[in-house]
């Protein structure tokens, strides 16, 4: 009888041991077992299902990599201003939504190997063909608050002014309507929306660098996922996953069915100098690539 209760004892208690631990082998994260995820709504990089899950091109490899370390996704719906002050303050573990690698979040956050690529690229009606910063002089030009590039499209020589918006749809409602002559949102979500709305009569164009003036603007951004400083460990594990995504060629997959298949948004920038070396990558680190998927 004695034998009988001990047994069963033991076994109870290994039942409430692996229950407050969650998957054997998972990173470390907030909340034992879980993933707390910041997103913004904004598809096609993450959205939420009927069922509350995450989709989108980010948010279904978010899934992946989070069922793969066996943590269980908590979805955080937020605006993205706040998503960067959720993740840095632990109250959630990650964020993501074509979220652009710049040298400033390496210092309130941990930042991820990349999952894709792209450029900054002006919206505007079809009529227009507005390539370069000289064309913004006098100009309206919307972009989401909390964007890196705010500061320095607010520095740009003649611009005639600057409309920050708290979502990507005000800005787009607004120039719908004329009300601004451009906009510079996430590339991704405008080329979805330009594909599904040809009535809109908007077209998505490449502004030709200049990066001694706007070095920000210029560049090709490393798409990432951020992640609170505290865990490094959840940040390596991370970084496992995404290798073998590129591996498997699993984001051309996720970005091709929402219509992005151009082989440039896996094409690394292309620049003789790495700038994440020496910043938050060692010196024998090389920025992924799709070659082998096209």
């Amino acid at each position: 009888m004695k034998n009988r209760l001990f047994s069963a004892l033991t076994l109870i208690s290994a039942i409430v041991i692996f229950a407050g631990t969650g998957h054997a082998g998972s990173p470390q994260t907030g909340t034992p077992g879980g993933l707390k995820v910041a997103f913004n709504g904004d598809m096609p990089m993450t959205g939420q299902d009927a069922n509350g899950n995450l989709i989108g091109t980010d948010g279904s490899l978010m899934v992946l990599i989070a069922e793969n370390l066996g943590l269980k996704v908590e979805p955080h719906l937020m605006e993205w201003s706040a998503e960067i002050q959720s993740t840095k303050q632990g109250k959630t573990d990650i964020m993501h939504g074509a979220m652009g690698w710049i040298e400033s979040r390496t210092k309130i956050m941990l930042l991820t190997d990349p999952i894709y690529y792209f450029g900054t690229a002006a919206t505007m009606k079809k009529e227009n063909n507005w390539t370069t910063f000289a064309d913004m002089k006098g100009r309206c030009v919307s972009t989401v608050s909390g964007f890196t590039l705010v500061p320095e499209l607010k520095s740009v020589e003649g611009i005639g002014e600057v409309k920050l918006y708290d979502t990507t749809d005000g800005a787009l409602r607004d120039l719908i309507a004329g009300r601004c002559d451009m906009a510079l949102l996430d590339p991704p979500l405008i080329q979805l929306a330009i594909n599904e709305n040809p009535d809109w009569n908007l077209q998505q164009v490449a502004i030709e660098p200049e990066p001694d003036k706007y070095p920000i603007m210029s560049q090709k951004y490393n798409v990432i996922f951020g992640i609170n400083k505290e865990l490094t460990e959840l940040h390596d594990a991370v970084n496992e996953q995404i290798a073998k995504i590129w591996a498997d060629c699993l984001n051309v997959k996720s970005m091709a069915k929402f219509g992005l298949s151009d082989k440039s948004w896996f094409d690394p920038p292309a620049s003789e100098v790495n700038i994440r070396i020496g910043v938050d990558r060692p010196n024998d680190w090389n920025a992924p690539n799709g070659d082998h998927c096209f």
